[in-house]
Protein backbone atom coordinates (compact mmCIF):
# COMPACT_ATOMS: atom_id res chain seq x y z
CA UNK A 1 0.00 0.00 0.00
CA UNK A 2 2.95 2.25 0.03
CA UNK A 3 2.97 3.14 -3.79
CA UNK A 4 -0.93 3.70 -4.05
CA UNK A 5 -1.38 7.64 -4.17
CA UNK A 6 -4.65 8.90 -2.00
CA UNK A 7 -7.00 10.08 -4.09
CA UNK A 8 -4.50 11.27 -7.34
CA UNK A 9 -5.64 14.09 -8.85
CA UNK A 10 -6.60 16.06 -5.92
CA UNK A 11 -4.66 18.45 -4.33
CA UNK A 12 -2.22 17.48 -6.93
CA UNK A 13 0.03 20.67 -6.88
CA UNK A 14 0.13 21.19 -3.12
CA UNK A 15 1.16 17.72 -2.04
CA UNK A 16 3.48 18.15 -4.85
CA UNK A 17 4.89 21.48 -3.67
CA UNK A 18 5.10 20.48 -0.10
CA UNK A 19 7.13 17.23 -1.25
CA UNK A 20 9.42 18.76 -3.17
CA UNK A 21 9.90 21.85 0.11
CA UNK A 22 10.33 19.37 2.67
CA UNK A 23 13.30 16.76 0.51
CA UNK A 24 14.89 19.83 -0.33
CA UNK A 25 14.89 20.59 3.26
CA UNK A 26 15.77 16.66 3.98
CA UNK A 27 18.32 17.08 1.52
CA UNK A 28 20.22 20.20 2.84
CA UNK A 29 19.91 18.18 6.66
CA UNK A 30 21.58 15.11 4.89
CA UNK A 31 23.95 16.94 3.29
CA UNK A 32 25.06 19.04 6.29
CA UNK A 33 25.36 15.40 8.17
CA UNK A 34 27.73 14.64 5.65
CA UNK A 35 29.68 17.37 6.35
CA UNK A 36 29.92 16.64 9.67
CA UNK A 37 30.95 13.19 9.72
CA UNK A 38 33.62 13.70 7.53
CA UNK A 39 34.98 15.78 9.61
CA UNK A 40 34.84 13.13 12.22
CA UNK A 41 34.66 9.69 10.81
CA UNK A 42 37.87 8.40 8.56
CA UNK A 43 35.67 5.25 7.62
CA UNK A 44 34.54 6.34 3.95
CA UNK A 45 31.92 4.03 3.48
CA UNK A 46 30.28 5.46 6.38
CA UNK A 47 30.80 8.95 5.49
CA UNK A 48 28.97 7.99 2.41
CA UNK A 49 26.59 5.41 3.31
CA UNK A 50 24.86 6.93 6.14
CA UNK A 51 23.42 10.17 4.61
CA UNK A 52 21.90 8.32 1.56
CA UNK A 53 19.97 5.72 3.63
CA UNK A 54 19.12 8.70 6.23
CA UNK A 55 17.86 10.81 2.86
CA UNK A 56 15.91 7.80 1.27
CA UNK A 57 14.47 7.20 4.67
CA UNK A 58 12.92 10.52 4.57
CA UNK A 59 11.75 10.17 1.16
CA UNK A 60 9.79 7.03 2.09
CA UNK A 61 8.97 9.04 5.30
CA UNK A 62 7.56 12.01 3.49
CA UNK A 63 5.75 10.30 0.65
CA UNK A 64 3.74 7.94 2.93
CA UNK A 65 3.47 11.36 5.13
CA UNK A 66 1.87 13.07 1.98
CA UNK A 67 -0.01 9.89 0.73
CA UNK A 68 -1.81 9.88 4.10
CA UNK A 69 -5.68 10.13 4.23
CA UNK A 70 -5.67 12.92 7.37
CA UNK A 71 -2.23 14.53 5.79
CA UNK A 72 -3.76 14.20 2.05
CA UNK A 73 -7.05 15.53 2.59
CA UNK A 74 -6.16 18.62 4.48
CA UNK A 75 -4.29 19.54 1.80
CA UNK A 76 -6.70 19.23 -0.87
CA UNK A 77 -8.90 20.96 1.26
CA UNK A 78 -6.22 23.54 1.89
CA UNK A 79 -5.55 23.92 -2.22
CA UNK A 80 -9.52 24.58 -2.51
CA UNK A 81 -10.11 27.19 -0.16
CA UNK A 82 -7.02 28.88 -2.32
CA UNK A 83 -8.84 28.58 -5.46
CA UNK A 84 -11.56 30.13 -3.45
CA UNK A 85 -9.41 33.55 -2.81
CA UNK A 86 -10.47 36.67 -4.19
CA UNK A 87 -6.78 38.02 -4.63
CA UNK A 88 -6.10 41.69 -4.63
CA UNK A 89 -5.16 43.26 -7.57
CA UNK A 90 -1.53 45.04 -8.27
CA UNK A 91 -2.62 48.71 -8.10
CA UNK A 92 -4.22 47.54 -4.66
CA UNK A 93 -1.52 45.75 -3.26
CA UNK A 94 0.69 49.03 -4.54
CA UNK A 95 -1.63 51.57 -3.01
CA UNK A 96 -1.74 49.53 0.50
CA UNK A 97 2.05 49.17 0.15
CA UNK A 98 2.56 53.06 0.19
CA UNK A 99 0.24 53.62 2.68
CA UNK A 100 2.03 51.52 5.25
CA UNK A 101 5.26 52.89 4.15
CA UNK A 102 3.51 56.20 4.44
CA UNK A 103 2.48 55.34 8.07
CA UNK A 104 5.28 53.56 9.23
CA UNK A 105 7.70 56.67 8.61
CA UNK A 106 5.86 59.25 9.86
CA UNK A 107 5.07 57.38 13.04
CA UNK A 108 8.85 56.71 13.31
CA UNK A 109 9.01 60.59 13.04
CA UNK A 110 6.48 61.51 15.61
CA UNK A 111 8.28 58.96 18.25
CA UNK A 112 11.46 60.30 17.26
CA UNK A 113 10.71 63.84 17.68
CA UNK A 114 8.20 62.55 21.02
CA UNK A 115 12.08 60.82 22.23
CA UNK A 116 14.07 63.81 21.65
CA UNK A 117 12.12 66.00 23.46
CA UNK A 118 11.84 64.12 26.70
CA UNK A 119 15.07 63.74 26.49
CA UNK A 120 15.65 67.20 26.67
CA UNK A 121 12.90 68.04 29.41
CA UNK A 122 14.16 65.45 31.51
CA UNK A 123 18.22 66.05 31.01
CA UNK A 124 17.04 70.13 31.41
CA UNK A 125 15.60 68.94 34.60
CA UNK A 126 18.07 66.73 36.22
CA UNK A 127 21.04 68.92 35.31
CA UNK A 128 22.63 70.10 38.52
CA UNK A 129 21.92 72.91 39.64
CA UNK A 130 18.42 73.12 37.78
CA UNK A 131 15.85 74.50 39.67
CA UNK A 132 13.73 72.07 41.53
CA UNK A 133 9.89 71.73 41.10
Amino acid sequence: MLTKIYKPGQGKYTRLWTGFVVGLIAALGCWRLYDLLAARVENLVVVMVVPVVVFVGLGVLIYWLLNKASVADFMIAAEGELKKVSWSSRQEIMASTIIVIVVVIAMAVLLGTTDLLFTLVFKALLRPGAPGL
